[in-house]
């Protein structure tokens, strides 16, 4: 009888996620399915290698006012408020999107909702979506749904802006390194 009753229990908990997940792609490829790799490169601090990125987009040359996805591909493990701190800070020092602090607490509130924990080998996939903001994905799926423009322009502006700290990167990404 107990074995029954957690059943149960454990089918409405199921049911009730399904019945009230945001009706999105399954995975990142869903959203691009036309997308093909523009470019890809390692970011490295201090030698260590950090992550390995790739630009996705459905068409040559980019075109940031389109669809398009950015993969991370993690090599050290880095904790979700690492990497929400990291995001913001070059945000800031972008200062692409001159906000306030406001702004910035409720940025920060969405982002660490849509990030995790990363590990060696795990990927968290932004997709932008222009006039709607991002949505964020890992292998399992959909994490986050973010109705933010601003954010996702600020977000993405962290490797593809021109006053980006690692200009070598952006040029791999774009598919425009020598």
């Amino acid at each position: 009888m107990a074995r029954v009753l957690r059943l149960a229990m454990l089918a409405g908990l199921l049911a009730g996620l399904l019945v009230g997940a945001p009706c999105h792609a399954v995975g990142w490829r869903d959203e691009l399915p036309q997308a093909v790799a523009l470019g890809s490169g390692d970011l490295r601090w201090l030698g260590f290698r950090i992550y390995h990125a790739t630009l996705w987009a459905g068409q040559r040359p980019f075109q940031p006012e389109r669809p398009f996805a950015l993969q991370l591909r993690y090599y050290r493990n880095i904790s979700r408020e690492r990497l929400v701190q990291a995001s913001l800070d070059e945000m800031r020092r972008l200062g692409r999107a001159n906000v306030d602090a406001a702004t910035l607490t409720q940025w920060e509130s969405k982002l660490t909702r849509a990030f995790t924990d990363v590990a060696p080998d795990d990927e968290l996939i932004g997709v932008y979506a222009p006039a709607h903001g991002m949505r964020m994905y890992n292998r399992q799926g959909l994490l986050a749904d973010i109705d933010d423009v601003p954010l996702a322009r600020a977000f993405f502006g962290i490797w593809l802006d021109e006053s980006t700290r690692d200009q070598g990167l952006r040029s791999k990404l774009l598919g425009t390194a020598p």
